[in-house]
């Protein structure tokens, strides 16, 4: 998106909504610092976002409004995603008791459509609705390794990005890594999104391409993938099954 004078009112709007981060109050001066945006030209979109209900203010503090979540809602790759992989979501936290993530691929990221978690889970930097870099989460190396060749070489050719000091940055390695998950059909992540969480991903396939991956996130202390990844991949599979009887994938989006 082009940050300059010759941004229309649309790209403005849109960029002024991406700067906000999930369920976060941002002043004024926050979103100018987060977008670039004019000071004058910042209040009126907020002013103007506000009328429509796609932004709330509170005191000197603005955020997301329930209007946008309305309309996330209704989202087709959510809400047909979502339904066919509750029960098996449902099914992998009922055995392992741990996070549980539901993604697909936008671009160079994952988007999380859904996530499953204790009231005694471990922060981490996934939300519904978030995004995180296809190379340094578990769910997105499971999809990366079943994506065209073209798409992962043009993944590789771009600079990884670092999230934490675990997080890898060197092309060959990540090449070397998605081939393994390929054999395996499982990804793993060990602190390369965030300190102190491992994952295991397994990608859910329909017609040989990936469309969504399911992962179970496990504290440092407590990951061990020999036993969650026959209840991961079962899941995936079936997953997988289900949307391919349904065509419940229709609605991923185009990437």
């Amino acid at each position: 998106m082009r940050r300059d004078g010759n941004m229309s009112q649309l790209e403005k709007s849109a960029l002024l909504l991406g700067s906000f981060p999930g369920g976060t109050a941002l002043t004024l001066a926050e979103v100018c610092t987060r977008t670039g945006l004019p000071r004058s030209t910042t209040h009126r979109l907020l002013v103007e976002l506000s009328e429509l209900g796609w932004i709330q203010r509170t005191g000197n503090k603005f955020e997301l409004g329930m209007t946008l979540f309305e309309l996330g809602e209704r989202v087709s790759v959510k809400h047909r995603l979502r339904v066919a992989a509750m029960p098996f979501m449902q099914d992998l936290y009922a055995v392992t008791e741990q996070t549980i993530h539901l993604a697909v691929r936008d671009q160079y990221d994952v988007v999380y459509i859904e996530k499953l978690h204790g009231h005694t889970s471990q922060p981490l930097p996934s939300q519904v609705g978030g995004r995180l870099p296809l190379t340094c989460t578990a769910v997105g190396k499971a999809l990366l390794a079943f994506e065209s060749a073209d798409f992962q070489s043009d993944v590789l050719s771009r600079p990884l990005r670092r999230y934490t000091e675990n997080s890898i940055t060197d092309p060959r390695t990540l090449d070397r890594e998605l081939a393994q998950i390929r054999d395996r059909g499982v990804a793993t992540e060990r602190e390369e999104s965030a300190p102190g969480s491992c994952c295991l991903a397994a990608a859910v396939m329909k017609g040989g391409k990936p469309i969504a991956s399911l992962s179970v996130s496990v504290p440092k202390d407590r990951f061990r993938p020999e036993l969650l990844a026959p209840a991961v991949r079962t899941a995936s599979l079936a997953l997988g099954r289900i949307l391919s009887r349904d065509g419940s994938d229709r609605s991923v989006p185009d990437r």
